[in-house]
């Protein structure tokens, strides 16, 4: 290296030359800034400095919790692509607006398009619906799908699996966003862009366990099998590694649609990690109608950060997923699989921010 040249433009030199002459392909996630750090025996603002160079000359994408990943091609060296969004709960959970509003407004989506398709209101179930649009999306030959597999309805698993069934048959790429579907055979494992649940779940509960709680509950429902299990997960990573117990009388759930009922009196458990924001403020409300206060006698924490989680009665502590950014990803991740069809099957996952409010008792 010229000893003459400022530090940052060595790193930056470095990895340009890198990235154009293919050594890091594009989707592709750079080192860490640590590891960079130890590679060019520099400091952490030197490296900082010349990534941030790198994402003003449009070579790199920096995505918050996961990391700078090498920029796909130029929209304009594919043409312009249709893309088919199949996002049943999409106008019923709050996150997923967001995220598709993430993909349409990434830089690389200039020059494509989303497709929204048409579902048949008259169809009996949900299950029928995203197969009819799963038929037009095959028929319009789109250039890949956004998919958030079913979670609830009785045909769930038996539908998810058709619909990826049929569009690997079309050939058409596929990004899983949020979840996967249970029992999917690994060979065909598409890509999943979403939060990191696992990690949302420990930092809700390291949360209330360093406010000091001993005794924490899990409360998930039944159906959202992956976004359970890894939340749960996480939530049980962290009781153990602060040395509390993580026994299955912690791991509550509910059904689909039943109410959360709160206990007749002050609760045995001090504070609550909740699968999502919905199932918080149904548990609040069961806890605010039988004069249980809220973070006085129970401390509660949601995951997600939906629009109304700060307009609850007691304001919500919880989990926010970077949804705009799990879009930008999301899209990111298409380009690739369309470039490179042939490389092994991902996981992007972004992690949560703990956003603190009044129902952990910690403001």
């Amino acid at each position: 290296m010229n000893p003459r040249k400022p530090k940052y433009q060595e790193v930056l030199d470095s990895l340009t030359a890198d990235i154009v002459s293919g050594r890091f392909k594009p989707g592709q996630k750079l080192p860490s800034e640590a590891g960079l750090v130890n590679k060019f025996g520099t400091s952490r603002i030197t490296v900082g400095r010349a990534v941030r160079e790198l994402q003003l000359r449009g070579l790199v994408d920096r995505v918050a919790g996961s990391g700078t990943y090498v920029r796909a091609r130029a929209a304009e060296d594919r043409g312009t692509l249709l893309f088919g969004l199949l996002i049943p709960d999409l106008g019923e959970t709050e996150i997923f607006e967001p995220i598709c509003q993430g993909i349409a407004n990434a830089p690389e989506a200039r020059d494509h398009a989303l497709l929204w398709g048409h579902t048949d209101r008259n169809c009996a179930t949900k299950e029928e619906q995203n197969w009819r649009l799963c038929q037009q999306y095959i028929a319009r030959k789109v250039s890949g799908v956004f998919f958030a597999p079913l979670e609830y309805e009785a045909e769930a698993v038996r539908t998810n699996r058709r619909i990826l069934s049929a569009l690997r048959e079309a050939q058409i790429p596929v990004i899983l966003l949020d979840r996967r579907p249970s029992r999917v055979p690994e060979r065909h494992r598409p890509d999943l862009v979403g939060i990191n649940n696992r990690q949302a779940g420990y930092i809700a509960a390291e949360h209330l366990i360093q406010l000091g709680c001993k005794r924490i509950g899990f409360l998930g429902s039944h159906g959202s099998e992956s976004t359970v299990t890894e939340r749960m997960t996480g939530f049980r990573e962290a009781l153990l590694a602060y040395g509390l117990p993580a026994d299955s009388d912690s791991l509550l759930e509910i059904g689909r649609g039943e109410e959360v009922a709160g206990p007749q009196q002050k609760p045995a458990l001090e504070g609550f990690v909740c699968l999502n924001d919905r199932i918080a403020g149904h548990l609040m409300q069961s806890f605010l109608a039988k004069h249980v206060r809220i973070p006085e006698d129970v401390r509660i924490v949601g995951i997600d950060d939906v629009p109304y989680a700060g307009l609850l009665p007691v304001p919500l502590t919880t989990v926010r997923q970077p949804t705009r950014e799990i879009g930008g990803a999301a899209l990111r991740a298409m380009l690739d699989r369309i470039e490179r069809p042939n490389m092994p099957p991902r996981d992007v996952l972004l992690d949560g921010e703990l956003v603190v409010r009044k129902s952990s008792g910690s403001v």
